[in-house]
């Protein structure tokens, strides 16, 4: 696997998740499976093939967790198609809930159906990811793996939605967010693969350990880029985090932190009107001057180091280190 741009720049992974998911497709009626196929980038509104898929990272873990095991990447499909279609449900259903009117430069879903098809649409996603691992050797310990991780990622984002509502949020309530509204999935993901092709239990404790600490870094990074971001790369408006009012791990950081700058921001943040360009503007200085840029930045090097040291204490095939590695450095370099 190459990551020169992103992990899904590998032509041989995309042909093999790819029709394993659109098979899973065409089990759906017609509706949702439009709505559906067009969440996941095979194709517009119309039907008509389109190409505007995700990053791929998570389909990628499942694959190499099965690798690790000594096993074909193939032999890791059913993990990998759960991960990508689990991971499209909540993002079907998170776009909803933040009212965001674009994702990987296209309108979202529940602004081309409607809001009622949406959530039924991610509804169908979560049971066709089930469906997919319930034919692999692994599939008892793997669907229950996978009833965990969406507990904890509906967790996650349940905390994320009444942040938004709370004047004070604490650092460490905002990591636990993290960690189950991204971290649980990607740490799911490794372990998935592993578990699906019946892994020895501590190769799947040490990848998924490894994952949890890739995702903790992918939201660190995430809210970086929600908050200076370039939106021609990631598909966001500007400032969409701060216009919501988010309670990102930069911008909690900057408000505990204390000093005038985070102050400021928490006056702002708790002002009763709508934030306007000016007021994002200045809440972008004031996140930077508090002190939320540079310790987000440190903390997902530190995050990513956790992942590689988990990496180090597995017996791995070189190759599968070294795409693992690749993939976590890709996480904190990336600018999508």
């Amino acid at each position: 696997m190459t990551l020169a741009g992103t992990p899904r720049t590998d032509r041989s992974q995309q042909s093999l998740v790819e029709p394993a998911i659109r098979e899973l497709l065409d089990r759906l009626d017609a509706g949702n499976r439009l709505i559906c196929g067009y969440q996941l980038g095979y194709w517009d509104a119309d039907g008509t093939p389109a190409t505007a898929q995700g990053k791929g990272i998570r389909p990628a873990l499942a694959l190499l967790g099965a690798r690790a095991a000594g096993e074909e990447a193939v032999d890791g499909v059913p993990a990998a198609a759960a991960v990508e279609l689990t991971h499209n449900f909540s993002l079907l259903h998170d776009d909803v809930l933040d009212g965001d009117t674009e994702r990987r430069h296209r309108p979202t879903a529940w602004t081309v159906f409607g809001v009622g098809p949406a959530i039924l649409a991610g509804d169908a996603l979560i049971g066709l990811a089930y469906e997919a691992l319930t034919d692999a050797p692994g599939g008892g310990p793997a669907v229950r793996r996978l009833a965990v991780d969406v507990r904890r990622l509906i967790a996650g984002q349940s905390a994320d939605l009444e942040f938004e509502k709370r004047a004070q949020v604490s650092l460490d309530e905002c990591l636990q967010m993290a960690g189950n509204k991204t971290a649980a999935l990607l740490s799911g993901a490794c372990a998935l693969g592993a578990l699906v092709v019946s892994a020895p239990a501590p190769l799947v404790d040490g990848l998924s350990r490894f994952g949890w600490h890739v995702g903790v870094a992918f939201q660190l990074v995430d809210d970086l880029l929600g908050i200076w971001g370039d939106p021609a790369r990631t598909g966001k408006p500007v400032g969409a985090d701060l216009r919501a009012r988010k309670k990102s791990l930069p911008v909690v950081r900057a408000m505990t932190l204390g000093g005038p700058a985070g102050r400021s921001l928490s006056d702002l943040y708790g002002q009763a009107a709508p934030l306007g360009d000016d007021e994002v503007a200045r809440a972008t200085e004031l996140v930077e001057a508090g002190g939320g840029r540079d310790w987000t930045e440190q903390r997902a090097r530190e995050e990513i180091e956790r992942a590689w040291a988990e990496l180090d204490q597995l017996a791995l095939p070189d190759e599968v280190h070294r795409e693992l590695t690749d993939i976590a450095s890709f996480i904190t370099g990336r600018d999508h």
